[in-house]
């Protein structure tokens, strides 16, 4: 058992031996290597490197495509697709658009508080949702009603200008009858006058003034006034421009005026309604 026991450890230390040179010598190659190519001629420089691109082409297209997986992982998830990307453009675009149409209702009643008249009085801003404009009947329909604190006989205003009264209310509803509904009487004031007369829709695009004597003096484009009306409107309103003056048919004693709104009340979307006499 002795001498095999020796020789065993004999041939570990000549393992060991034999490792420690076979690294001094793999070194030493290296090195020279490193010497050999560093001083020989371009053209064996690359020849090697076309000889080595060629023997370690495939490993290294290996790795690149390792790499470029893994990174377009990792871009994924940062990246949203086409269709989560066009909802959020349509979701900030409608965010935009009630963005500018709720900048344009403040500037809406903040000209119409403007009026020291007018102060401590409710604005309801509403929209429009249908327009009946059938025969000889004008009116609208708003999406704002009696939980909103709209009455009856409310003056409505379109532009900063009278374009009706409201004629019907429901819970969530209003109907809105214009100044030209043939079934329309307003009480108006034309330009400087002091004198009270009615002004009626004549069921198409404007409204009629009549019994007003010829002795007042009345010019094409005077202004015309909504009276004064106790709990609806505490002062004087414009409601539209004197469009044609004439001596009436019947009795040349009177004017017959015709009245034409202040606004377009065609191209309007939406309206405010007065409530001089908010509840708290």
């Amino acid at each position: 058992m002795r001498p095999y026991a020796e020789s065993c450890v004999l041939f570990s230390v000549m393992a060991r031996k034999h490792v420690k040179i076979s690294a001094r010598m793999l070194f030493t190659w290296f090195m020279l290597g490193g010497l050999i190519l560093l001083f020989a001629p371009q053209s064996w420089t690359n020849k090697f490197q076309f000889v080595f691109t060629r023997v370690f082409s495939w490993p290294l297209s290996v790795s690149r495509a390792v790499s470029l997986s893994v990174r377009a992982r990792q871009m994924s998830t940062d990246v949203v697709s086409r269709g989560d990307y066009d909802r959020l453009q349509n979701h900030l675009a409608n965010v935009m658009e009630e963005l500018n149409q709720e900048r344009q209702k403040v500037e809406t009643l903040s000209g119409l508080r403007n009026r020291p008249a007018l102060e401590g009085a409710k604005f309801v801003l509403a929209d429009i949702i249908t327009n009946s404009v059938g025969g000889m009947g004008k009116t609208f329909i708003i999406n704002r009603g009696q939980s909103d604190g709209l009455a009856k006989d409310q003056f409505v205003l379109g532009d900063n200008s009278v374009i009706g009264t409201v004629s019907a209310v429901s819970s969530r509803t209003t109907e809105v009858k214009l100044i030209t509904d043939s079934t329309s009487n307003m009480a108006v004031t034309i330009g400087e006058l002091n004198v009270n007369r009615i002004m009626e829709g004549d069921g198409r695009n404007s409204a009629k003034v009549r019994m007003l004597s010829i002795k007042h003096q009345v010019k094409v484009g005077d202004n015309v006034y909504a009276c004064k009306k106790g709990g609806f409107l505490d002062a004087p309103f414009i409601v539209g421009k004197v469009a044609q003056c004439k001596r009436d048919d019947v009795n040349p004693s009177l004017w017959d005026i015709t009245v034409k709104p202040a606004c377009n009340i065609d191209g309007l979307n939406s309206v405010a309604v007065l409530i001089m006499n908010p509840q708290n």
